[in-house]
């Protein structure tokens, strides 16, 4: 870690083992750190051992990392590392760094990290080219719901894909107050409600839940909509929406079922 600049910093999925060597030492080497802390979440366990993993640090959340000044300001005379949890380049909103710094002749650099994106394909036993555009299931506000996870979600169906759909963290859609990730019966509500607004019955698909996926407390679980609904364990969770199922699929999910 030579120089001044910005170390966008992958984390992997949430325990602190899954950090590359490459993204500690980096982590290790700043001069300032930050945890990005609004578009995905590190178990409680791994926030009490960052300090002692990496060094001392300070929680960002969407304000402070979306408009970047201060950040920036450090890293054009110190080693700045922005701590993201799976892989740095999994949102946008860390491209639009990248794109920032190079407006400023500011040095940037990627330590890519372990994503849920690629863990949940492999982990629950479904082939990974048959995935389509994955989506988000955001938290309501009020009466309104946008419906077009939905809407992937069926296109995806049409081509016969599976669909990933990660569930939101924070229901007052600001990024800035403790995060409060959607639970199982939070997600199925809500796929009810897309449902429902589009004229479409999905009360006979079955789906599977993956929580708290990269850590000692990973779960899968494969079941019907009612099933799903009713898990209360865990508590960062993703949705596996397949498509037809080949023979080996099959197989591999009935091992899920609780």
């Amino acid at each position: 870690m030579d120089g001044s600049g910005l170390w966008l910093i992958g984390m992997g999925p949430g325990g602190l083992d899954q950090m590359t060597i490459a993204a500690r030492k980096c982590a290790r080497d700043a001069d300032f750190r930050f945890l990005e802390g609004y578009t995905a979440l590190l178990p409680p366990i791994s926030m009490q051992k960052l300090e002692e993993t990496v060094g001392s640090w300070e929680l960002r959340m969407r304000s402070s990392v979306e408009n970047p000044d201060h950040i920036l300001e450090l890293a054009k005379v110190s080693k700045v590392a922005l701590l993201i949890v799976g892989d740095p380049l999994q949102a946008t909103t860390h491209v639009d760094l990248q794109l920032r710094c190079a407006e400023l002749g500011v040095n940037c650099n990627v330590i890519h990290g372990i994503s849920i994106t690629t863990i949940v394909t492999g982990a629950i036993g479904l082939q990974s080219y048959r995935f389509g555009r994955q989506c988000t299931f955001a938290y309501p506000y009020g009466d309104y719901l946008p419906t077009s996870p939905l809407e992937f979600v069926l296109a995806n169906r049409k081509r016969d894909l599976h669909t990933l759909a990660l569930l939101d963290l924070d229901p007052t859609g600001l990024g800035e107050e403790i995060q409060e990730p959607m639970q199982p019966k939070d997600a199925v509500h809500v796929l009810r409600r897309m449902a429902k607004k589009l004229d479409v019955n999905v009360e006979d698909w079955d789906l599977v839940l993956c929580s708290d996926m990269g850590t000692d407390d990973s779960r899968i679980v494969f079941g019907s909509i009612d099933d799903i609904a009713k898990i209360e364990q865990g508590r960062v969770h993703c949705l596996v929406i397949p498509a037809n199922l080949h023979d080996v699929e099959v197989a591999a999910l009935e091992r899920w079922k609780d």
